[in-house]
């Protein structure tokens, strides 16, 4: 009796196992996303206080500005994981375009304030690299889970969706290059 009872519940306990596993998982893909989102809203939030900081100083590099500021609105709006890692592919290579072009004014490199961005803008940076593989480890983990047998089969049966990764841009994987020269050093 006991083991016709055991044979019974073991396939019932292990799908509800199962199925609690796949929504914790669901869960942390959300989270892993909202940590995203919170290091994104940061970054656009500096973006404008270092835009105004270096305003005053590059009066000649309008274009360069409005491209952060376009980029930073872009990537503000953005709704999806796919928007998103597009968007903030632009944002980013207006931000380097930024401080490329910053390096050319003595006077805004010296500015405390424009330092002080720059170096939270950076942190922002490390710290969303860190959200960004937080999320993919864990969109991978769930993924995972609804692909394998016998999980996947409680997962087709409950509507479970594979999360989207978030990527890089094509740009970011490309080389920076690297200038060694003594030019610059004058």
């Amino acid at each position: 009796m006991w083991v016709v009872l055991v044979v019974l519940l073991a396939p019932i306990v292990w799908a509800i196992f199962t199925y609690n596993r796949l929504v914790a998982l669901k869960n942390q893909v959300a989270n892993g996303w909202k940590q995203i989102d919170v290091q994104l809203k940061r970054r656009h939030d500096l973006i404008p206080n270092l835009v105004s900081a270096v305003r005053g100083y590059m009066e000649f590099e309008r274009d360069t500005l409005e491209r952060v500021v376009n980029a930073r609105n872009q990537a503000a709006g953005a709704t999806t994981v796919q928007q998103s890692t597009a968007a903030e592919a632009d944002l980013t290579r207006a931000l380097r375009q930024l401080f490329a072009v910053a390096e050319n004014y003595p006077q805004l490199r010296a500015n405390e304030n424009v330092m002080q961005l720059q170096e939270q803008l950076t942190t922002t940076e490390n710290q969303l690299s860190f959200a960004r593989q937080y999320y993919n480890d864990v969109v991978m983990r769930f993924n995972t889970q609804q692909d394998v047998f016998p999980a996947n089969l409680i997962a087709s049966n409950f509507g479970f969706q594979h999360a989207e990764l978030f990527a890089a841009d094509e740009s970011d994987r490309a080389v920076p290059p690297v200038d060694l020269s003594l030019k610059s050093a004058r």
